[in-house]
């Protein structure tokens, strides 16, 4: 399984570490993923998603 949230789809995002003498190294941005077990189609399914979608109600956990 991939880090992705699977409600919205936030996944790891890549950029650049910038010190102050401007040196570039690369880096990782990872989603806050949480694991929750919730209903869905009538079934009970367990789903990673982001943090953001819990807060907004966008899933209800059982």
């Amino acid at each position: 399984m991939s880090r992705k949230c699977e409600i919205c789809g936030k996944s790891t995002v890549t950029g650049n570490n910038v010190s102050h003498a401007h040196n570039k190294t690369r880096r990782v941005w990872k989603p806050n993923l949480v694991k929750v077990r919730t209903i869905i189609k009538g079934s009970k399914k367990t789903i990673k998603i982001c943090t953001r979608c819990l807060k907004s109600d966008k899933v209800v956990k059982l």
